[in-house]
């Protein structure tokens, strides 16, 4: 017999990057009570990595949950990127509703659409939240009708249609019901969740049925699954079956040892769960995403979203520079080996496999921040390793056709820059599907692009719209291969002898492009110290000293010059190297070096290379 759980609502927030989900989640925890009157809050309590506390971005969902008026409501806050959108497929199977968030002057971005499809999708009811009303170029007006226009585009049903707004303030913590009048507190949006978000549902009497939608790791415990009780009761100590939709051969006994609900940012013991609840379940070693747990008598799989396919795949190669080992901590290729396979515990969306040589092993991801946020988190355990170029994964059809991963990107940028930047998209194989102007002088352009010709392009991007234009992309399957793309790579500056920099030498280097390196940088043979102007490789010296004499000109000693150098972040040396270069990472330094340091043997390769092509 279905009955609905009154006492509990479950909802998933949803916004494009940077939209101030998290911010909003953070007041709603505040005003419901779970901190103390006098406790020191962190900022964005619920954005717990430290990338993603710099970053200011999601990148795992996370689980809390609020008491207003005896209902439980238990949120989870997940990420917009796209990069991480396999992440917020899976968590919106555990919820009957969703606040989609959006900021009152940027309005409906590409994320806001992918994360809203997924929904609507769902057939999920949706609150919209129009955020940041307080700024002073809020638009709410037209915004509330690009939302609107949105869910017309993606097919919404007339009962989504017409769904609530609240205007809300998340940093100053109030909403309304009207974009006119000020809030004082979050208690609309509260009143709009319980009135609006649908109880979750199910049958109490019936065997149990829990689907595993997340992962969490823990050194201690190991792996905890997160769930909703989808039917029936769990409880500590019971005998569970564990199936999987898409695996019909899995048929696993288990027996739960420890189970927790959420309460505020904390995990609570409890002895048993009923339907409607988020639980967490520790003490299974083989527990997977997508995952049902279900009582021997009558086990059913419940049906979900396979895992969506990675897209670029990269090389993590242990570190054989003459600088190895001076830097990191872990070293070793059991090292790296041991811990690209913990990543897989949490990371759904990650594949790693071993290559032909136990040296390298090939970790393929949804794009190039999905993967640098992997490597930038290693580098900061203490790894160090070597990667090379983000190549991306081709697929073939049946007559034998290559397919390549194909994006959607949206470009928002100045008018004046448009020209320039169809221009760009256009070489590297994109094409322009609608151009339209937005307010303020900028120009929103929409491209279908293949991935391979957005690797590379992000800092490109900037420098090309003096740092005014915003890109997001989405992938959007794979189509035929598109041909060949000539990027335009101005060419590298290799350093042929190992050393410290030395402000002569590099004073006679700076002549030919960017250096990437001051005085007293390590160096090696072989190592990339900078950007030539030009599109040939060249070799330098840049620990060369000064010849002495003993004839002095006055003019001669004043100081040289340095122009200071072009330090690369993470993301610009990913992007920067190329097919025959590789990215050292340790705690300390990134650097750039050719595969082949030998400049003889990387002349003799380069020229088998040419006369095989």
């Amino acid at each position: 017999m279905m009955t609905k759980r009154e006492d509990i609502r479950n909802i998933a927030i949803i916004a494009h990057v940077d939209h101030g989900k998290t911010t909003l989640v953070d007041e709603l925890l505040k005003q419901s009570g779970v901190f103390r009157e006098n406790q020191e809050v962190a900022e964005r309590v619920m954005d717990s990595n430290d990338i993603e506390r710099e970053r200011g971005i999601t990148i795992l969902s996370k689980n809390t949950a609020v008491y207003y008026k005896d209902t439980k409501i238990n949120i989870i806050d997940t990420p917009g990127h796209a990069d991480f959108g396999g992440e917020v497929e899976r968590v919106l199977k555990m919820v009957n509703g969703v606040v989609l968030v959006v900021d009152a002057f940027e309005g409906a971005m590409p994320q806001t659409k992918f994360v809203l499809m997924k929904a609507l999708e769902l057939g999920l009811p949706v609150i919209v939240c129009i955020n940041k009303i307080d700024r002073p170029e809020a638009r709410p007006t037209e915004v509330i009708d690009e939302v609107l226009e949105l869910f017309l585009d993606l097919d919404a049903s007339d009962e989504q249609l017409d769904c609530p707004f609240v205007y809300a303030s998340a940093k100053e913590g109030v909403a309304s019901l009207d974009p006119e009048v000020k809030g004082t507190d979050m208690t609309p949006l509260f009143d709009t969740i319980l009135d609006y978000i649908p109880a979750p549902e199910g049958d109490p009497e019936a065997a149990t049925q829990v689907l595993i939608s997340t992962i969490d790791y823990n050194e201690y415990v190991g792996r905890i699954g997160v769930g909703k009780v989808d039917n029936g009761v769990i409880s500590v100590n019971q005998e569970v079956v564990l199936l999987n939709h898409h695996d019909p051969d899995k048929f696993q006994k288990v027996k739960i040892s420890k189970l927790y609900e959420f309460d505020g940012l904390n995990r609570v013991e409890v002895k048993e769960a009923h339907i409607g609840s988020i639980v967490a379940i520790s003490g299974i070693a083989d527990l997977h995403i997508g995952d049902t747990l279900c009582s021997p008598t009558d086990p059913v799989a419940i049906p979900f979203q396979k895992i969506s396919e990675p897209t670029i795949a990269m090389n993590f190669i242990v570190n054989d520079s003459p600088l190895a080992g001076q830097e990191g901590k872990y070293v070793t290729s059991r090292h790296i080996r041991d811990r690209l396979f913990r990543e897989l515990n949490t990371d759904v969306s990650l594949r790693v496999e071993e290559t032909d040589t136990t040296e390298a092993y090939k970790v393929s991801g949804r794009g190039e921040l999905h993967l640098s946020v992997l490597i930038e988190n290693m580098r900061r355990e203490g790894y160090e390793f070597a990667v090379s170029k983000a190549e991306v994964l081709y697929k073939q059809d049946e007559k034998g056709h290559r397919l390549e991963p194909m994006e959607k990107a949206y470009v928002d940028v100045p008018d004046e820059f448009s020209g320039s930047i169809i221009e760009k998209l256009s070489q590297r194989k994109g094409e322009l599907l609608g151009m339209g102007s937005i307010s303020g002088g900028y120009t929103r352009l929409e491209f279908s692009i293949p991935s391979r010709g957005l690797i590379g392009y992000r800092g490109e991007f900037l420098t090309d719209t003096k740092g005014n234009g915003i890109l997001n992309t989405i992938f959007d399957g794979y189509g035929p291969y598109k041909g060949d793309i000539q990027y335009r790579k101005q060419g590298s500056l290799i350093a042929f002898e190992a050393g410290e920099a030395i402000t002569y030498g590099l004073f006679n280097a700076q002549e030919r492009g960017t250096l990437f390196i001051g005085p007293g940088a390590k160096v090696y043979s072989g190592m990339i110290v900078g950007q030539n102007g030009k599109a040939e490789d060249i070799e330098l010296n840049v620990c060369k000293k000064k010849q002495l004499t003993n004839t002095r000109s006055s003019s001669a000693d004043e100081a040289l010059r340095l122009t200071p150098p072009k330090v690369l972040s993470l993301e610009q040396a990913l992007e920067f190297i190329d097919t025959d270069e590789l990215l050292e990472v340790t705690p300390k330094s990134l650097r750039i070096r050719k595969k082949i340091l030998d400049p003889t043997l990387r002349k003799r390769a380069a020229f088998s290379a040419k006369s095989k092509g």
